[in-house]
């Protein structure tokens, strides 16, 4: 991590940016227990409401359909308002619905209450990367952004883990209870030390029209391949986190707690270490080549694939550690390809941009895919189901890949 810090007009001290990036961290660990808990109780939650893969699948569809539809409106508050009221407004909402399960009764109030989830939690995604970037220029960001993003395998992990274990023992319902109440303490410590920087403040690169207009973002290939590479990215990630510890449970004799514990454990080992090596890695290859965000990340991509058909096909005794490195070479381009998005757009239009990324990401991502394997699912089997990930992985090392030649030139000097 960078010890100094080049300020500008308008920027904070760096203390305040350090406590901003503890803060908005552990938010997002939050935020992705939120999410997983859901993972983690599937198999619960079919037999308490009697649905197939395909309707539990919908409750992801659910979630990801409403924060797409709250993603434009989000990014368009993020680039003309302050971002810490924002931030503080999402993060209760989603806390307080998720303590709300206790009144949940039907698999449509389940359905209608999981999809409200989704609006609190795109303010945030939308929110956290713009205002970081403003603490930091273009050549710190990925640093920056693979410390922020180490809380998703975290946070996932501990979703996963609450989920099966919490779930098995007291009932679907108690998990979601545990991993809503931190983050209502979270938002407190937000309001009071948070303090917002400048927009724009740790700008370096000069200001062009496809960087900082709607109408040039249109025309920024750099943006477009690495935002529709993530999205063919993010359509395999959200099927297999959201299916595999069913698919564990189904074919490699384990019980509902133990291939929760399993999947929690090789998320939070691979996704700390394939997370900060992948940062690390990209860092030092930024150096010599300003493709590295984009060339790291469709390698790493490129490499998941084989990995992911032995975890699917393979003998049940390479089922775990085959998962294990798909998940590790997954994970190394989590820093990167988020810095490689940020960087591709300026200031005044980043939240707009981000919010454009997240609604594209899901919307082809993992939004439909937890249904669309559950379907599959239905009509013959959660493998062959499952198997569909691979397409969308090698479409997305493609995609990137071509987005290598469109990096721009960072300020090496701050790096």
């Amino acid at each position: 991590m960078p010890a100094k810090t080049v300020h500008t007009p308008g920027q904070l001290p760096a203390s305040a940016a350090w406590i901003a990036l503890a803060l908005l961290t552990a938010l997002n660990l939050l935020n992705y227990t939120d999410r997983y808990v859901l993972a983690g109780v599937q198999p619960l939650i079919q037999r308490a409401f009697h649905v197939n893969d395909e309707r539990v699948g919908a409750l992801t569809f659910a979630f990801f359909t409403a924060y797409m539809l709250a993603a434009p409106l989000t990014g368009w508050l993020g680039d003309r308002f302050p971002r810490k009221p924002l931030i503080i407004a999402g993060a209760l909402l989603w806390s307080l619905l998720t303590l709300l399960t206790a009144f949940v009764h039907t698999f449509g109030q389940l359905y209608l209450r999981h999809a409200l989830v989704g609006i609190g939690e795109a303010s945030f995604c939308i929110f956290a990367p713009a205002l970081l970037s403003d603490y930091w220029p273009p050549a710190q960001r990925n640093r920056i952004l693979t410390i922020f993003y180490l809380s998703l395998p975290i946070g996932a992990a501990l979703g996963y883990i609450l989920g099966g274990t919490l779930g098995q023992a007291y009932g679907w319902r108690a998990p979601f209870y545990v991993s809503a109440a931190p983050g209502l303490l979270v938002v407190v410590l937000v309001w009071i030390f948070l303090r917002e920087p400048a927009r724009g403040a740790t700008e370096l690169l000069a200001t062009k029209p496809d960087r900082a207009t709607l109408a040039g973002l249109l025309r920024n290939p750099a943006y477009w391949t690495a935002t529709l590479g993530m999205a063919m990215m993010v359509f395999t990630m959200g099927g297999i986190s959201v299916w595999m510890p069913t698919f564990l449970y189904r074919y490699g004799n384990h019980s509902l707690a133990s291939a929760s514990q399993i999947l929690g454990a090789i998320t939070v080992v691979d996704g700390i270490a394939g997370t900060w090596f992948g940062g690390w890695l990209a860092q030092r290859w930024l150096r010599r080549n300003k493709a590295a965000l984009y060339l790291l990340s469709a390698w790493s991509v490129l490499l998941t694939a084989p990995f992911a058909l032995l975890t699917f096909y393979g003998p049940r005794a390479a089922m775990v550690p085959s998962l294990a490195v798909a998940e590790f070479l997954l994970f190394l381009n989590t820093g990167p390809l988020n810095a490689a998005i940020v960087n591709a757009v300026d200031a005044p239009i980043r939240s707009t941009a981000i919010a454009i990324e997240l609604f594209l990401i899901h919307a082809l991502g993992d939004a439909p895919s937890p249904r669309i394997i559950g379907w599959i699912s239905d009509h013959s089997s959660l493998r062959e189901g499952l198997a569909i990930t691979l397409v969308t992985l090698i479409f997305s090392a493609v995609l990137i890949f071509s987005g290598a030649h469109y990096a721009p030139d960072l300020d090496m000097v701050a790096a």
